[in-house]
């Protein structure tokens, strides 16, 4: 997909400023192993992060961070629940809220801790898990309408009766790129029985367990579908949420996932690429023993590359050179050590991946209320510097 093209398939579809169409080109020149006038950069940002940048910026309590740096791309996420209904309130206080979702999760969220603890689950047995029937993965109510949904509503922050998909799209596309997302079955079954009754269970009955996967493959794929349709020409390109690994390697066997999970991702990506958008999978964890199966099944760029699970993008650039781009692996904890030299070597080492394109600088995971805002903004400017082309990185260059 050219340039030009891309440019001219929006005619029609609502008025993008310059610099939103300069990210959109800057994007997709990188993600095509390209130059374009500089590495991109953007992230994913906790709530607590936020409050402290825009306190120590002195910045105004609503100020966007997106808008603020005019970062270069976005992710919206619609309605993945299996069952589309409104949060159901077992318990809450001023300081935590205990939910059901359309998971069937019961999770709760104290307001002072970043992430939600998930307790229960309705489906804890694998017959449930093998008798559950869905909703609709096509309902116009996941892309067109608001409310309750767990992904949206329930992570760092928490917010009930989220604004409608669409709305979202609409708000962000004047001024960035935006991707739409869909989580994939490894990503549900986390969500939907616990990880550790999925694992427990693809043990213990690795060829019925097989089948679920199988179904739950479909569902996500023709939401998918659905997703793709209801944008109507609107997103610039996809994120795959596919959590399959920790610190040391994958969840289950890497036979197992490319014989049961794979083929599935592979089809989500055929139903995109189909569409004009780039994909991005984000996978977090080591996942090393997969990274030639995601350049196979046609992955544009790997996110978020965990720096503390082992991962360093110069050695992965090394490795596979210009068949995967990666979009990551900022090490987040040299951004909170504070210490500003090594975090410009930290920033401008990981920049030498970005050689012939092929490099979105993020952090390798989220930006933490561990970072300072004055850190951030510091990792934005050495981007923003030293992250045009030609590269010249001075005592920090590599060869890739």
């Amino acid at each position: 997909m050219s340039d030009s093209d891309t440019t001219g398939s929006m005619a029609g579809r609502g008025a993008r400023s310059a610099s939103a169409l300069g990210k959109l080109e800057r994007m997709n020149k990188a993600l095509r192993h390209e130059e374009p006038d500089r590495v991109p950069i953007s992230d994913f940002f906790w709530g607590g992060f936020l409050r402290r940048w825009r306190t120590e910026l002195g910045l105004p309590g609503d100020t966007d961070i997106y808008r603020h740096y005019d970062l270069d791309w976005t992710v919206t996420t619609p309605n993945m629940d299996p069952w589309i209904r409104p949060f159901e309130t077992i318990g809450e206080t001023p300081e935590e809220v205990i939910i059901k979702t359309g998971f069937g999760a019961v999770i709760r969220k104290s307001f002072e801790v970043p992430m939600p603890e998930m307790r229960a689950w309705d489906i804890d047995a694998f017959e449930k898990l093998e008798r559950a029937e869905f909703d609709d993965p096509a309902d116009p109510r996941r892309f067109l309408a608001s409310g309750d949904n767990q992904i949206s509503g329930v992570g760092d922050g928490f917010q009930r009766n989220s604004p409608p998909w669409i709305e979202t799209v609409r708000s962000l596309r004047p001024d960035f790129p935006v991707y739409g997302s869909i989580i994939e079955a490894s990503e549900c079954l986390t969500r939907l029985v616990g990880q550790g009754n999925a694992m427990l269970w693809m043990g213990q009955e690795p060829d019925r367990m097989g089948a679920v996967i199988d179904r739950l493959g479909a569902y996500y794929l023709a939401m998918t579908r659905a997703q793709i349709g209801a944008a109507a020409g609107l997103l610039d390109g996809f994120v795959i949420w596919g959590d399959v690994a920790y610190k040391k390697s994958t969840f289950m066997s890497p036979a197992y996932w490319r014989k049961h999970f794979k083929p599935w991702v592979a089809r989500m990506i055929e139903l995109a690429h189909a569409a004009s958008l780039p994909v991005i999978y984000h996978g977090c964890g080591n996942v090393a023993a997969l990274l030639p199966d995601f350049i196979e099944i046609g992955v544009d760029a790997y996110n978020p590359l965990e720096a503390k699970a082992g991962l360093d993008v110069l050695d992965l650039r090394r490795r596979y050179g210009h068949k995967l781009a990666f979009c990551g692996n900022g090490d987040i904890r040299v951004l909170e050590s504070g210490d500003p030299e090594a975090v410009k070597r930290e920033v401008l080492r990981k920049l030498n991946a970005a050689r012939g394109g092929g490099y979105i600088f993020q952090s390798d995971h989220s930006v933490t209320s561990g970072v300072s805002g004055r850190i951030y903004d510091l990792v934005v400017k050495l981007v923003r510097d030293h992250g045009r082309y030609p590269l010249r990185l001075g005592p920090y260059e590599e060869s890739v």
